[in-house]
């Protein structure tokens, strides 16, 4: 048998579990970049009311405390709400009505191509998760050409290298906040950030990493 974690964080958990003695083969998630691409809207950001302004955009299935929601809602009240918006999808009902009002909370989006606008329209994705293993928004959001910012949380922090976001310490909203302000001062690239997804989480690629590992066992 061979494991197959999708993180390095996760390969190095097996290593020092009872599956140690295991042999382990680290295959990252991956995406489809075809769909996953840059696509500059701007009707989106009058579909949804949105500010013209940098947004900071955060997105999950569900949001909860471990996904950083009381985090973001912290974050909201550091930020000029002149300069920035910030924009959770993933939301039910009963959250929405609880966020405070100068932050846009969404429900799922309509159709994936909404999703892809949003982040596309972006200044920066934020992922405060406290509990994570490689999340795929991350992915998603470089492969629309955004800059990601994430908690140091399991291997959320694979995704991203120097040209392609930054790391924050968990639940220092403080530096969360100065980090926002580097990206929108363009520390980033947006470029870079489509060409690491393109090249490490083409799903296609990472099928046949997982082809590559069955015709060896054969």
């Amino acid at each position: 048998m061979i494991l197959v974690p999708v993180s390095n964080w996760l390969d190095k958990l097996i290593s020092e579990s009872f599956l140690s003695h295991y042999k382990a083969q680290v295959i990252h998630n991956g995406i489809n970049i075809d769909l996953f691409k840059p696509i500059i809207d701007k009707s989106i950001i009058y579909k949804y009311k949105i500010k013209e302004c940098f947004i900071i955009l955060g997105l999950t299935n569900i949001w909860s405390k471990t996904k950083g929601l009381d985090d973001v809602i912290k974050l909201d009240d550091l930020i000029d709400h002149n300069t920035y918006q910030i924009v959770l999808v993933g939301l039910n009902k009963q959250q929405i009505k609880k966020l405070p009002k100068t932050i846009v909370g969404l429900p799922r989006t309509d159709s994936i191509q909404d999703l892809v606008k949003l982040y596309s329209h972006a200044g920066v994705f934020i992922n405060p998760t406290w509990e994570d293993n490689f999340p795929t928004t991350n992915l998603e959001a470089l492969a629309c050409g955004t800059p990601v910012i994430t908690y140091d949380t399991g291997g959320s922090p694979e995704a991203i290298d120097e040209k392609t976001g930054f790391v924050v310490p968990k639940g220092d909203i403080k530096k969360l906040y100065e980090t926002i302000i580097k990206v929108k001062e363009g520390n980033i690239k947006r470029e870079n950030c489509r060409l690491r997804a393109e090249k490490l989480y083409n799903k296609e690629d990472r099928f046949q990493e997982y082809i590559d590992l069955y015709k060896s066992l054969l």
